[in-house]
């Protein structure tokens, strides 16, 4: 199945998104544990980056990207039900560790600029 000029385009702009904010990221001190982790099978969850700060903590990144403010801009595309998602991977990510590290969900807005939304929600609002 042939993918078409609109979708193509659109999966270029996020992943040059993702690289705007995984150098962002990484300019900030953040080290990269992962990318686009997935979970297995279908329905699961997705996260763009898995970043680690200095101090240890794990920080699950979610990236978006919009051209234009409209409809709540990058950050309002994030809603219960994509964090339900992002939190199923994350548990995932998380019970092959050996110690379960501190750790929070980030966004990362990528419209005229980057903005960083540190604990942009947390487990329990997703649940």
């Amino acid at each position: 199945m042939a993918i078409s000029e609109g979708a193509e385009t659109s999966k270029l702009l996020g992943q040059k998104a993702e690289d705007a904010a995984l150098h962002y990221l990484q300019q900030q001190g953040l080290r990269l544990l992962a990318r686009n982790y997935r979970t297995p099978g279908r329905g699961g969850g997705e996260i763009d980056l898995v970043m680690q700060e200095r101090d240890g903590t794990v920080v699950f990144v979610e990236v978006r990207q919009r051209q234009h403010a409209g409809f709540g801009g990058a950050g309002g595309s994030i809603g219960v039900a994509k964090q339900r998602r992002i939190i199923l991977a994350a548990r995932h990510y998380l019970a092959a560790q050996r110690q379960q590290p501190a750790c929070r969900f980030d966004a990362v807005l990528v419209e005229q600029g980057i903005v960083w939304l540190r604990a942009a929600f947390d487990a329990s609002e997703g649940s």
